[in-house]
This record gives structure tokens, sequence and C-alpha cells, in this order.
């Protein structure tokens, strides 16, 4: 459990500064439209991206309060942002707490992990402080684009048994339905505590980020802070530097080691494992038919509706089901959307299901618009739908042969949740 007497002080300039924008944003509709016209109700918890879970303690509240503070909390280089990075804060990345835009897409290198360190990556980092050299791909290697994933909803995923997901697993498509869903066995970091959910010795279940590559949820957010942000921590203390750049690239970054400290880390980590998923739209009656539809096509032999979580700590992950649409499996996802690039166990073809949820609301967080697929390539439902190959092609045309009626339907469904 998170101290809180460690992290008391995290974020207290933010927590004014909010408060002050809060009071500003409040007197504006006063000159614009008069005070019976005022509209002061904040949107609902299920309209959001980045509230708790329902069910929280105080105490759990208040850890939850201090992780969102230090998850938009923005770095200088005189905090010790860089020497090399891709954004200055948690949230800068991650669009309320939800999908990322395109603007801030990451490049990953498709070469084995050796050479990869060697030329700079797994992550290129695009970005730089002053008297360092930012990165580049270098020619002739290939790289895969990937937009920042959602993080709400995390803590969920992480409370699922792995037996659970294992069991929707069928590698060899023993059932003969053109679904082979398989697990990413990974090794976790050796400096994540066997003590965390995912870790300990040998080959462990990944079920996080794109492809399933990372099994730990502290390893995500040190890794995070580490190659998006430049920034070292008790459990990666090293800079990340540009090999390209010379000794120089280390030297402009003189903030001592570690800049951020692990209790730091630790309330983002705890923040991010109680952030709840938005709820889903009204069953209408056209959504109940495009219900039955996505089940009846095969779509819900991937994305799965409901897993249901196991004993935690945390009363509200406790034994619960989650609504998340997605079996956590690899699946080969066929050429059109193949990256070339490994992951663990996964290859450049296979990608984890992506949860559906937060799709109700991801226009209201991204202004207007809406970025889908690993790349964020589809700008909408339908569109995605049709990128789908490999395992799922025979579900893509299953969808294309529906009836213009029974596409709007399904369509209305998946864009509810």
């Amino acid at each position: 459990m998170l101290d809180l007497n460690l992290i008391g002080t995290i974020g207290s300039s933010r927590s004014k500064s909010v408060s002050l924008c809060h009071r500003i944003l409040a007197l504006l509709p006063l000159a614009l439209v008069g005070c019976d016209a005022l509209l002061t109700e904040p949107p609902a918890d299920a309209d959001i991206l980045d509230g708790p879970l329902p069910g929280l303690s105080a105490e759990e509240l208040g850890v939850f309060a201090l992780g969102d503070a230090a998850f938009e909390r923005s770095f200088s280089p005189a905090e010790g942002l860089g020497p090399i990075f891709n954004n200055s804060a948690c949230g800068g990345c991650h669009s309320g707490d939800g999908r990322g835009r395109p603007d801030n897409i990451l490049v990953r290198i498709g070469v084995a992990p050796d050479f990869a360190r060697a030329l700079g990556g797994p992550q290129i980092q695009d970005r730089a402080i002053p008297g360092a050299k930012r990165e580049t791909v270098p020619p002739g290697i290939p790289a895969s684009r990937r937009l920042p994933p959602p993080v709400f909803g995390v803590g969920l995923i992480e409370a699922i048994r792995a037996e659970t997901i294992l069991d929707n697993a069928d590698p060899n498509d023993d059932d003969g339905d053109g679904i082979s869903g398989r697990p990413n066995w990974v090794t976790p970091a050796d400096w994540v505590p066997y003590t965390e959910p995912g870790a300990g010795p040998g080959l462990q279940l990944g079920r996080f980020s794109r492809k399933g590559q990372v099994s730990t949820l502290l390893q995500q957010v040190a890794e995070a802070y580490h190659q998006d942000m430049g920034l070292t921590t008790d459990f990666l203390p090293v800079e990340n530097t540009n090999p390209q750049g010379g000794l120089s690239t280390r030297a402009v970054d003189r903030v001592a080691d570690p800049e951020v400290p692990r209790t730091e880390v630790e309330a983002v980590l705890e923040y991010i494992r109680m952030l709840a998923p938005p709820a889903p739209g009204e069953l209408t009656e056209t959504r109940a038919q495009g219900q039955q539809l996505f089940g009846s096509i095969g779509c819900a032999a991937c994305h799965v509706p409901s897993l249901p979580t196991g004993p935690h700590r945390i009363g509200a992950l406790d034994n619960t089901s989650v609504q998340l649409y997605s079996d956590l499996l690899l699946h080969d996802m066929g050429e059109g959307l193949e990256d070339r690039r490994p992951d663990g166990d996964a290859s450049g073809r296979e990608w984890r299901t992506a949860p559906l949820w937060g799709l109700r609301v991801m226009r209201d967080f991204l202004a207007g618009d809406a970025f889908l697929l690993h790349d964020g390539r589809a700008e909408t439902v339908e569109e995605a739908i049709l990128l789908h190959g490999g395992e799922a092609a025979a579900v893509r045309e299953a969808y294309a042969a529906l009836s213009a009626g029974d596409q709007a339907a399904l369509l209305d469904f998946v864009g509810s949740r």
C-alpha cells in the first residue's frame, strides 16, 4: 500500500492552479450568456476518462488524487526531463487519460533487441533538451508506429487471473473456428519486485501494451518515465541516451539521478490502477440488435464481452465482472496491419485484442476526432473493422455482407461501449 505520508506534497501547486482555473471558468458564462443560462453541472462520472473506480475508500481516493497530480506533472530540463524524450508529462501522451493522438505517436524499431539498443532503441525519442541530439529512425530499419493506449481500466485488466485469460486461448485452433488466440509469454524486468502482480521468476503472461509484451503495471509505468520522458527513477536509475549523439548527450542533463523518487512512481501506479473505464451507453433496441449481430458474425470470439477478476486488496477490483470486450490474447491480424516488429513472443502480424471500452466518449477528449488501431490510422469503427485481416478476415467479410441497417445497428452498439 502506498504511504500517504511520503507523497503528501506531490502536486500541491497544481491543485491550487486547477482550483483557480475552475473558478475562472465558472465566471466566463456569466459574461457570455447571463446568469439564467449558467451551466454548472460537471460531466457525469460515466462520461469521463480520468475518474476513480466506484466504491473506493476515503484513503484510496486520497491516494488516487495524489497519483492524478503526479500523472499530470509536466517536467522541465531543470527537473530532469531528457536528455532525449517524447513528451514532458504522462498526461501529454494520454489525452484525458484515454486514447492518444497521432501527433503523440511513438515509434519502435523492428530489429533484434541487442541491435536495437545499439541504434538507440527499442523506442525512438524524437525530442531532446538543448545540447542533446534527438533520435531518428536509422535508414533501412523497419519502424512501428504506436498510438499511446488508454490507461483507464488497466487495474481491472491486472486483476483478471491469468488462468481466466488462458481459458480462452486456442493456439492451434482446435475448435476449428479460425480464431487461434494465444498468450504472449514474457520475462518481467529483473528490477520488478516479485510482490507485483505479473512479476516473478520465469515467463509470465503479458497483458499490457499493444502486443501484450509487458506483464506488470510497475514495469509499464517506470519504463514510460524512462523512455517517454527521459526521467530516471529508483527502478531505472541510468539515463537513456542517444548512442549516436556523442558523450555530450549525457553531459547536458546535470540533474542528479534518480530524478523521480520511488514514491512518485508508486503514486502514478496506484492512480492508474484505480482509474475507471467510462460506462457504456444505454442498451437501446437498436443497440441490442447490434449486440446480437456482434456475437453472431464472430466479433465476440476475440472481443470477449466480459472477464471476471480474482481476489484483490482493493475492494473495487475484487471479484468483479470486467466489461472490456477483449480476450487479452494475441491474434494474427494479417499483412495489412503487420508492423514487422516482434515484441516478446508476438510476431509482427500479431496484436493483443484491443478492449472496446471508452469508444462512446473518445471523441469528447480528442477534439471530435477518433483514432483507432495500433497506429491510429482508422478514424471510424467501420474503418477499423474493414482493416481487420488474418484471423479476423472472415468476420470482416461477414460484416461487409450485412444489410445497411444491420451494419448501422452493429456500429451503434460498438460505438456505445
